[in-house]
């Protein structure tokens, strides 16, 4: 098992996230390079790593629950008649080179691999740091997802097998648990955003607030929770499987502003610049 390897992102002079590329996880979280601890530029933590209800969620991660059957999210698999079932098909991404490597931006590739090791997926992937304001910064994520083997991709959701609500798979970041509850919202009024196809989402606490936003020609729903626990994945497959074909490249673009203090008019109006100038 290979030994944990990372690498810090800088934003404004200062550490605002920690990479972990290699990890010394356990099959059954289906390990995956992740984003651990996330920070504002105060320095208030905003990424959630294992916690005792999700041992699988992995602070910000690209996860998805099935890839032509094997485990890319972690923990249990849900199948349609059966529920949610333990199986050993857990699958791992693997690094295997880099385009670029500075404090502000990370090119990679990737592999994913099934329980059995053979490589499925071929990925590149793309992460960087911008200052927004004083209070607040921008990561941005970029992913290309391509067949490895000849095969199409097939991928499903819990949703797509039955489980009504549960399209996740994607873009996922699981937010830190704390004393006072994480409110979660939407450009829709009165919403928090879970399934819609609102451009931006956010998720807030009195200490932090995190804005969500994906290109308008994506077109992917959000997955939005702030009760049981909080966290945000644009869905890639919410209620039909995604097919890549052999030769053909699945690519999705998010960015997420990350801000010290409460949710606030102002800070929904900074973040929405920040994006309209990075995907104009």
């Amino acid at each position: 098992m290979p030994m944990a390897q990372a690498h810090d992102l800088t934003c404004a002079g200062r550490v605002v996230a920690r990479y972990v590329w290699e990890s010394d996880l356990p099959a059954t979280v289906s390990p995956r390079p992740y984003l651990h601890p996330v920070t504002t530029l105060g320095g208030t933590t905003v990424t959630g790593f294992m916690p005792e209800d999700h041992l699988h969620h992995l602070g910000a991660s690209i996860a998805v629950p099935a890839v032509n059957d094997a485990n890319f999210w972690g923990g249990r698999t849900y199948l349609r008649g059966r529920g949610s079932v333990h199986l050993e098909n857990h699958g791992r991404q693997h690094h295997t080179r880099w385009l670029h490597r500075t404090g502000g931006r990370l090119v990679q590739e990737l592999h994913w691999a099934g329980r059995d090791g053979h490589v499925l997926a071929r990925e590149q992937r793309t992460l960087s740091t911008e200052p927004v304001a004083d209070t607040a910064w921008m990561l941005s994520i970029a992913y290309a997802l391509s067949s490895a083997d000849g095969s199409p991709l097939i991928i499903h959701s819990p949703a797509v097998r039955g489980r009504a609500g549960a399209g996740y798979g994607g873009f996922f970041w699981r937010a830190p648990a704390g004393p006072e509850p994480v409110r979660a919202f939407a450009r829709t009024v009165g919403g928090e955003g879970h399934g819609s196809r609102d451009p931006w989402v956010a998720l807030g606490t009195a200490a932090w607030t995190l804005v969500f936003h994906t290109v308008a020609s994506a077109d992917d729903p959000w997955f939005v929770r702030s009760a049981d626990y909080a966290g945000v994945c644009s869905a890639i497959a919410w209620d039909r499987p995604l097919i890549i074909p052999p030769g053909q490249v699945f690519a999705r673009r998010i960015s997420v502003v990350v801000a010290d203090g409460p949710p606030t008019p102002d800070t929904t109006a900074t973040a929405l610049a920040a994006f309209d100038g990075k995907h104009r």
